[in-house]
């Protein structure tokens, strides 16, 4: 196992105290502090065109990528070549409450965090010195370091390379990835100015446990997709007096929450291994102020994993499932209904709501057909208007265009209709479908059989990295028709929401996600393991690294 502990520690430290929370100034100074760093190595001196400062593209922030790349001098060099990723921004700090002022300054925060009532374990690895905590330490500053380190190595030895490194440092994982999307454009362009043929990325995001005792350090070839299914609801209003001479539109999104929030029929199993269920991200009504009338609309987004289901099969599947809460919403209701009427000595007649579920994509085709070239116009002018308002982020976007666009429809009656509102992450895995998975599954093994024997914990590789990441950017498997359906569906796609998803598909690289171990990333005891991820973590991955292209 390689010594890198005081090195990457060290360089961990110098990123964690710049404070570059997602969507802040501080996501520029972290950019700029990395490319510093980077091009005062000597190779970078010799080749300053090696490392760039790249501004990401159709950004409402101004924000970097530092990109770099190392070619190899070894005999019979090739133009295979390893990208090692990680991402420099954080989350914000305010779950640090009174220790806002040292959340991004270790050894500070480790201070006064002994005066604090800590939780057990967190008391017991703050006190063994083999624990390192602060904002950003895990999630990820740790593995970049541990890929600048392995970068600096290199750049010292490329006569130990038979191929070439890049080096690729993305701004905004935490929300929108406009980072790595706006980075694949500089990777496309190295692959057809310089030949690069990518074979392989290593992400470095964080691992942490699965379950209470688990002691498995975990490495993992792929990862999970996301998608958000958002649901805009319209109800019939009512004045509270006559409560059920209408259809509470808030009642309707109650049940639609009831029934997909948590439900394990909606855990795409796929290779043995289950992601955790939908949850509900957002619930609300549209109504701009107090009266009292019911809403006319609601709102309602969860956040939905998937391991191998496409955005059409979710489509399909949640339509089911919105039509199931809506039929019980309305059973519930009639029930409801006859109980009061027989409280109040009132004749009962069954209340006239039926289920109605409708594709967003199939609303706006109902629209085009009934209203045309005025309709279209509008809605054109609608979008151009709303978006000037920068307080509004994609999500809610989306349900304002969804909102206009319903009082066009003829059909009035009650209705559920399912869009997507946000970026869609494709899953990702690698499971040796070609000789590139095969030769980076094979080298994976064998670090790990190398490195093992010199550490306590088991190594432990997985096929779906659990969280979000960026590495859902780099490959993709959806087929033309199964982009388009995320197109389609998603009201605010090509004015506040576009990705070039041609872009990753022809990026495609196989990766996995070998990153710092340790607890409580976005939380207030964030922290890593120092040993696993300062010596762990750079000797896998340099064994990867020799594997493929040494």
């Amino acid at each position: 196992m390689i010594t890198t502990k005081n090195e990457v520690l060290k360089l961990t430290e110098e990123l964690v105290r710049i404070e570059s929370i997602v969507e802040t100034p501080g996501e520029i100074a972290a950019a700029k502090k990395i490319y510093e760093m980077i091009a005062k190595m000597p190779y970078f001196i010799q080749k300053p065109d090696q490392v760039i400062l790249s501004k990401t593209s159709d950004d409402q922030f101004e924000r970097y990528n530092v990109m770099a790349f190392i070619e190899g001098t070894k005999e019979n060099c090739n133009k295979k070549t390893i990208i090692l990723m990680g991402h420099l921004d954080t989350v914000g700090i305010d779950d640090y409450t009174n220790l806002k002022d040292v959340a991004c300054n270790p050894d500070e925060l480790m201070k006064k965090l002994q005066d604090e009532q800590l939780p057990h374990l967190v008391k017991e690895q703050l006190n063994s010195g083999e624990w390192y905590f602060g904002r950003g330490v895990l999630d990820m500053k740790s593995g970049v370091a541990s890929h600048m380190s392995l970068l600096k190595y290199f750049s010292d030895h490329p006569e130990e390379l038979a191929g070439n490194l890049v080096f690729f440092s993305e701004c905004d994982e935490e929300v929108s990835s406009k980072g790595v999307l706006s980075g694949l454009k500089e990777l496309k362009k190295w692959k057809e100015e310089r030949g690069f043929d990518y074979v392989a990325l290593i992400n470095s995001d964080f691992v942490a446990p699965l379950y209470d005792g688990d002691v498995n350090r975990y490495i993992y070839k792929g990862t999970v997709g996301k998608l958000l299914p958002s649901f805009f609801i319209t109800g019939a209003e009512t004045h509270v007096g006559s409560a059920f001479e209408g259809l509470d539109p808030n009642y309707i999104a109650a049940e639609l929450t009831r029934q997909i929030s948590y439900n394990p029929e909606l855990c795409d199993r796929h290779l043995g291994e289950t992601p955790a269920p939908p949850i509900s991200l957002k619930q609300m009504d549209l109504k701009p102020n107090y009266t009292v009338q019911t809403a006319l609309s609601a709102y309602v987004y969860f956040n939905l994993f998937v391991h191998s289901w496409t955005p059409q099969e979710v489509l399909i599947k949640l339509t089911e499932q919105a039509n199931i809460a809506f039929e019980n919403a309305i059973k519930t209701i009639n029930e409801r209904y006859e109980s009061f009427c027989k409280l109040s000595e009132q004749p009962f007649k069954q209340l006239p709501w039926k289920s109605r579920v409708i594709l967003y994509e199939d609303m706006t085709k109902i629209l085009k057909e009934e209203h045309g070239a005025v309709f279209i116009e509008h809605m054109h002018k609608f979008k151009a208007n709303l978006i000037l308002d920068e307080n509004l982020d994609t999500r809610i976007f989306a349900a304002r265009v969804v909102e206009e666009e319903w009082k066009w429809m003829k059909d009035q009656s009650p209705a559920i209709i399912l869009l997507y509102s946000s970026l869609y992450s494709p899953c990702l895995d690698l499971t040796g479908k070609n000789e590139q998975e095969e030769k980076l599954i094979s080298a994976l093994d064998k670090a790990i059989e190398i490195v093992q024997p010199q550490y306590k914990y088991p190594i432990v590789s997985k096929n779906y990295f659990p969280y979000i990441c960026d590495m859902s950017c780099v490959a993709l498997k959806d087929d033309d028709k199964s982009i388009q359906s995320v197109i389609n569906n998603n009201p605010a796609w090509g004015t506040k929401h576009y990705v070039n998803y041609e872009d990753i598909r022809e990026i495609n690289v196989p990766a996995i996600n070998i990153g710092p171990y340790g607890y409580d990333a976005h939380k207030r005891y964030e922290r890593m393991e120092i040993e696993y991820s300062t010596e762990v973590i750079p000797s896998i991955t340099k064994e990867i690294i020799k594997s493929l292209i040494g």
